[in-house]
């Protein structure tokens, strides 16, 4: 028997190997599979003035192939990718297929209510982009800051202030003003 010195981040690694080929294995479905749940959708969302505006990448998916809800401060987006008579060739190979087809959805979590009536959306190049209102409620409104009624009103007095003379040696007074509270 041989004794061996025992490496802590050895072990570790291959605990690590081991979650990710069980998880890659067991709940994702391989590249080419057909999933039972709804694909997700990735997208942007920014902030611009009143308008909360999302952007989602849709390529090949027809406007009418889309759902867009909302409820409160959720967005909901559906929709459904769908295969062409060309692409389902039974006398075709594949040799590589990684495009994805079928239903997609995503609901987000805006962070205010907004305006569903005054929505849009609207595919150009195979981007969809939304734009949603915010609510009166959810607008910034800046606050004017006015002085309170104890504070004082400030006054400027001229006091008289002796400086040297270089030239003559002597001290001449000159006027600064200065603020009195």
């Amino acid at each position: 028997m041989s004794i061996s010195r025992w490496d802590p981040w050895r072990d570790m690694v291959s605990l690590r190997d081991a979650m990710d080929r069980l998880l890659s294995e067991s709940f994702v479905p391989m590249r080419g599979e057909k999933s039972a749940t709804a694909a997700a959708l990735s997208v942007d969302i920014s902030e611009q003035g009143d308008n909360y505006v999302v952007t989602a990448p849709v390529p090949g998916v027809a406007p009418d192939d889309v759902e867009i809800t909302v409820l409160g401060d959720t967005l909901r987006i559906r929709g459904e990718r769908r295969e062409t008579k060309e692409q389902q060739d039974e006398g075709q190979r594949w040799i590589m297929r990684e495009q994805q087809f079928g239903a997609f959805e995503r609901s987000i979590r805006l962070p205010t209510s907004v305006k569903p009536e005054a929505a849009k959306a609207e595919f150009r190049d195979g981007v969809l982009t939304i734009t949603l209102p915010k609510t009166e409620e959810a607008k910034e409104r800046r606050i004017p800051v006015n002085a309170g009624a104890g504070a004082k009103q400030q006054h400027v007095e001229e006091i008289p202030v002796e400086t040297p003379d270089r030239e003559s040696g002597t001290m001449t007074a000159q006027g600064e003003e200065q603020a009195v509270h």
